[in-house]
């Protein structure tokens, strides 16, 4: 082709091109691609079907027994929440508000029979929860310290908190004709909400510092009702919670494997912490309970009733979550029967003094109040506190008194009288013998060479003479 040719159809190609992109829409923006990497990070939403599994860690037990129709949700009235955190609302249905008889429970345990001598008075119980609701009849008044660690406000979403907080110390309602009262009665409540429901998705990342809140308020009984995966942190916290001389009551998990975790429940299954299965009336472990962990001693836990949050009561709770509450309950009237105490040696009352063992899962049996309370423990002294060994000394021998001179004469008078007691009686060894020898005859005397008949012995009265022989 001849270069002029050739010029001439390049420069029509250049036409064509610039007509082309005269007629097409500009691309957006955002499309563009950025010339170097060095223009900052790329963010892209996560899929939600591949998130970032955590341990959970949920309260051990089933409050919501599916309860009749749903109410409105109550507006939060309580402080405003931590800057970043919104407030919720709870979506519950509504508790049941008929008539109720006295739980087997609660007469089972008999726990009023040693009211008369304690009822948990100056005792501080730390329920470590989902929250309470305090304007329940069975909790208005009874909550002395509340700290919301979750930041959605002093409300119980879960039911949960709710519940295990009445068991421990809720008040008698006797008066009022319903049969519901809480173990301890007058012990007062510390609540560390640290979930929001039945589930906390943070893999109980709030739990150690909850405990040690519960600690820092002074808190001689924390109920941990919840059953978290074990670490370095819960483990320090249960340490630092036992050095301030607080008992650790917590629940022994129930067999359930929707997360996963079919092992044994932290903080249960640590030294020294009360580790509660639920037990039914007869005393046998309900089936699901406390598999996987220790367990030290069992409580009610099945076919309960607890109050529920906006009034009303769920008649139909059941796990090891409600158990552990009546053991705290029971440890806050050791604990105020028997102030001087420590910790370990209240768990040791606690546990030596339940019912007995029934069986796998159920540790020293059903826990027993009134022996808790009354009985006598060796190596603890009637007040209460441990028998201290006597330190060993070096023997001394008293040091003889001072006697006085009445104390001087009678003394001399008694020994003189003893001396002629004994004279008398050598005497009577001695003539008595001799006499019998004789037949009781006079003696014969030599004077010179002639003999003299002695005279006749005389032992009779009225001068008679007995046994003289002429």
């Amino acid at each position: 082709m001849p270069p002029g040719e050739k010029a001439m159809r390049a420069i029509g190609l250049v036409a064509a091109g610039v007509l082309l992109a005269s007629s097409c829409p500009a691309l957006p923006a955002s499309a563009a691609v950025p010339a170097t990497a060095a223009a900052g990070p790329m963010t892209e939403p996560t899929p939600k079907s591949s998130p970032t599994k955590k341990p959970s860690t949920k309260p051990t037990s089933k409050p919501s027994a599916k309860p009749s129709a749903k109410t409105s949700p109550t507006p939060s009235t309580s402080a405003p929440p931590p800057v970043s955190q919104a407030p919720v609302t709870c979506d519950l249905p509504r508790g049941y508000r008929g008539a109720i008889k006295e739980p087997w429970a609660q007469k089972r345990l008999a726990f009023q029979r040693v009211w008369g001598l304690t009822r948990g008075q100056g005792v501080k119980v730390a329920v470590v929860d989902s929250g309470v609701d305090t304007g329940h009849t069975m909790l208005d008044g009874r909550v002395v310290d509340y700290t919301d660690l979750t930041g959605t406000g002093r409300k119980d979403c879960a039911g949960h908190g709710t519940g295990v907080a009445a068991l421990i110390a809720g008040r008698d309602l006797a008066a009022q004709g319903i049969p519901l009262t809480g173990v301890a009665p007058a012990a007062r409540l510390v609540i560390v909400k640290q979930q929001n429901a039945d589930r906390d998705d943070n893999g109980g990342e709030r739990l150690p510092s909850a405990i040690r809140k519960a600690t820092d308020a002074g808190a001689q009984v924390i109920n941990v009702s919840i059953a978290a995966a074990p670490s370095a942190a819960l483990e320090q916290a249960v340490r630092y919670a036992q050095d301030h001389d607080a008992v650790v009551v917590a629940a022994a998990g129930n067999a359930t494997k929707d997360d996963g975790n079919d092992g044994p429940a932290y903080p249960a299954s640590y030294p020294g912490v009360i580790s509660v299965a639920s037990l039914g009336e007869d005393g046998h472990r309900i089936e699901s309970s406390g598999l996987q962990s220790r367990v030290d001693v069992g409580a009610p836990g099945k076919d309960l009733t607890i109050p529920w949050p906006g009034g009303g009561y769920n008649p139909q709770a059941e796990g090891t979550s409600f158990a552990a509450a009546y053991v705290s309950g029971v440890v806050a009237l050791v604990r105020a029967s028997h102030p001087a105490l420590h910790q370990d040696q209240v768990v040791r009352r606690v546990l030596s003094t339940a019912d007995g063992n029934v069986g796998d899962g159920t540790g020293r049996g059903m826990v027993n109040p009134t022996q808790a309370v009354t009985a006598i423990v060796p190596g603890e002294d009637t007040l209460g506190a441990a028998t201290a060994q006597p330190a060993l000394h070096p023997a001394k021998l008293a040091a003889p008194s001072h006697p006085d001179a009445h104390t001087t004469d009678v003394a001399t008078g008694v020994a003189a009288g003893a001396v002629g007691l004994a004279a008398l009686a050598a005497l009577c060894g001695i003539v008595v013998p001799m006499g019998k020898r004789r037949g009781w005859r006079p003696g014969r005397v030599v004077l010179g060479d002639r003999e003299e008949d002695e005279e006749p012995i005389v032992t009779g009265t009225e001068g008679g003479t007995i046994g003289a022989h002429h």
